[in-house]
């Protein structure tokens, strides 16, 4: 029941406006809070997340993407996600 919860929070999770996401080469990428000049920098698996956050998708396609990408099981990439959105919401970088 937990995990059902915690699946239906992630999904209510988008990007607040003021953060702006930019891609490097090899997929890693930056988010800067244009409100506090706050940046943080995100490895190729978070950007994959964060992208897939900004266009609205559920935690569960984002995480059929990760094991088709990355060749992982559902709940290693389940536990992923679930982890950065609630990192990213700790900082403020998402609402919900």
């Amino acid at each position: 029941m937990k995990e059902r919860d915690e699946r239906a929070a992630a999904t209510t999770s988008e990007p607040f406006e003021h953060i702006v996401a930019t891609d490097f080469d090899g997929g890693e990428g930056v988010l800067v809070d244009l409100n506090t000049k706050q940046y943080y920098q995100l490895n190729e698996t978070a950007m994959l997340i964060w992208r897939g956050l900004e266009a609205k998708r559920s935690v569960e396609d984002i995480v059929r993407e990760m094991m088709e990408i990355y060749d992982i099981n559902g709940d290693h990439a389940t536990e992923s996600v679930n982890k950065l959105i609630q990192n990213l919401r700790v900082r403020k970088v998402l609402n919900g």
